[in-house]
């Protein structure tokens, strides 16, 4: 390859990928911060646009998915340095092997077509020779092998636990610790690990953009504490006043049953927890430390790490969250409810009422929905509902959301995607709950005048064959019962009154996809 100009090299923007994943999240108001130019990579505009972020000087937001070759080429372009933090387990779950292959092949394409001078790469720590080496572990040392077979020189970094507000490494620690005073553990609860906070993850990574020698080389990366995952335990409850858990070892919990048990108890659900379990029946510790005196930076101890992320979460201050990285897919039949174009009859429920105050008067108690607000009416049968998830294999309720404040595009919400949001008229969530079919829910309000406006909940339901059509009638008077409730909820949360009672409406969707009512 031919060498680029260092000068154009200054200009050339940092391409980071799954941009609004929790590392990535993290490391793009990094490098903004210290004045570099930055394209973001992820397969929604709007989901980075509404980031903290998304509308910086320094930015440029393009759709891009590691998967389609071209989209990926195109993203690349005129980038110098490359970031590739994305990971399949979330989209693809137990086909993220594959996908991972094929996303790390397109990148080492892409790289070496538009002569980029470095591939940053996230992987994970662990003797790929042990014996008991998880699959997770294998694809992420199998994608760095993939991008090294390209010219584009290639610096991988290897981290084990990542200790920081949001990741999921930390929030099963932290709802295991917080939710069971005592535990059933696997024999892995002894098994020694250097946990490194994500502050010093971010240090890593930056350091590498801005030191040349670590070009084409593979460093292990961890704290200062090498600790078994028991004291880790101890070390949490320690941090938020708890007593330690008293921990029973049995041999024969195996990964498949841990990863069951922590999705039954904590919001990461198994298809995740399984193969972060498989991950911890080997030891992860650094066997090398050279990148210490190439990029040194003050390393976070544990307990530091720990009550960093507590305050944060506390103070409400979660930045990424490991469920950002959800998908985005936005169903076509939600932009178009023609039958024949979306490939089923779209079933639908809504009701509305006019309430005494205005739109901004209403819209902090919608913006607030969810999480440990809740939905305002009913709570006894969304828990139910979040219960029945979490058994039949879903993410349930666990999720909460982010903070109760604030509420972004691209969020978990309980066991919703947050798919849009219009402030102060329109807030649509996309159904991750199991379900028969792809579900909606629409909270839309209007003006009428100066002094009052209209609330709508519609609940739109593409079913799947007959199972679908009978789990949406099976559930409809509860819907009727709920959507009344929760109207009355919102305005009274809100401070209002009722102009109107509740009343059901049947809208129609018209072939040029806007909503009207008959």
């Amino acid at each position: 390859m031919t060498p680029i100009d260092d000068h154009k090299e200054e200009q050339r923007p940092v391409l980071v990928t799954g941009a609004t994943g929790y590392v990535a999240g993290r490391l793009v108001p990094l490098l903004l911060a210290s004045g570099y130019r930055v394209r973001t990579m992820g397969r929604s505009i709007d989901k980075m646009a509404d980031r903290s972020w998304g509308h910086h000087p320094k930015v440029e937001l393009v759709k891009g998915d590691i998967m389609d070759g071209n989209s990926l080429k195109a993203a690349v372009a005129g980038c110098g340095t490359l970031y590739y933090l994305v990971h399949s387990m979330i989209s693809q779950k137990n086909q993220y092997q594959n996908a991972d292959k094929t996303g790390a092949r397109n990148m080492a394409m892409a790289a070496e077509n538009a002569r980029a001078t470095q591939i940053i790469y996230l992987g994970g720590l662990g003797d790929i020779t042990h014996k008991n080496i998880s699959r997770h572990l294998i694809s992420r040392h199998e994608v760095g092998q993939i991008l090294k077979t390209g010219p584009v020189p290639v610096t991988i970094l290897r981290a084990a636990m990542i200790l920081g507000s949001g990741s999921a490494s930390f929030e099963i620690l932290r709802y295991l610790t917080e939710r069971l005073p005592i535990m059933v553990t696997p024999k892995w609860v002894s098994m020694p690990t250097q946990p490194i906070a994500i502050t010093n993850v971010l240090g890593y990574l930056k350091g590498c953009l801005e030191q040349e020698k670590t070009r084409g080389n593979t460093y292990d990366i961890g704290g200062p504490d090498v600790l078994a995952y028991q004291d880790l335990f101890k070390l949490f409850a320690g941090q938020v006043g708890l007593p330690s858990p008293l921990m029973i070892k049995v041999p024969v919990l195996t990964p498949r049953l841990s990863s069951l048990w922590i999705h039954l108890v904590t919001p990461v659900p198994a298809a995740i927890a399984q193969p972060l379990a498989e991950g911890l029946s080997l030891p992860t510790v650094c066997r090398e430390d050279a990148i210490k005196h190439l990029i040194p930076q003050e390393l976070i101890t544990c307990r530091q790490a720990i009550r960093r992320a507590v305050d944060r979460i506390r103070q409400e201050q979660v930045d990424t969250c490991w469920a950002d990285a959800g998908s985005m897919v936005h169903p076509e039949w939600a932009h178009c409810g023609d039958s024949k174009y979306s490939g089923g009859t779209i079933l639908q429920c809504g009701y509305r009422a006019k309430v005494k105050g205005t739109v901004q008067a209403l819209w902090p108690a919608v913006h607030k929905i969810g999480g440990q607000t809740g939905y305002y009416a009913a709570d006894i049968l969304w828990q139910i509902r979040g219960l029945v998830d979490i058994l039949t294999g879903g993410v349930g309720l666990n999720r909460g959301r982010r903070s109760k404040e604030r509420l972004q595009v691209g969020d978990a919400l309980d066991f919703w995607r947050v798919l849009e949001i219009k402030s102060p008229s329109k807030l649509l969530l996309l159904a991750e709950m199991r379900t028969p079919g792809e579900a909606l829910l629409e909270i839309r309000i209007d003006p009428i005048n100066d002094t009052r406006c209209e609330i709508t909940l519609l609940s739109r339901f593409l079913p799947r064959g007959l199972p679908g059509i009978a789990y949406w009638y099976s559930l409809y008077p509860f819907h009727q019962y709920v959507f009344t409730q929760m109207l009355k909820g919102i305005a009274k949360a809100a401070g209002l009154e009722l102009a109107s009672s509740p009343k059901r409406f049947t809208p129609k969707i018209s072939r040029s996809c806007t909503l009207t009512d008959t």
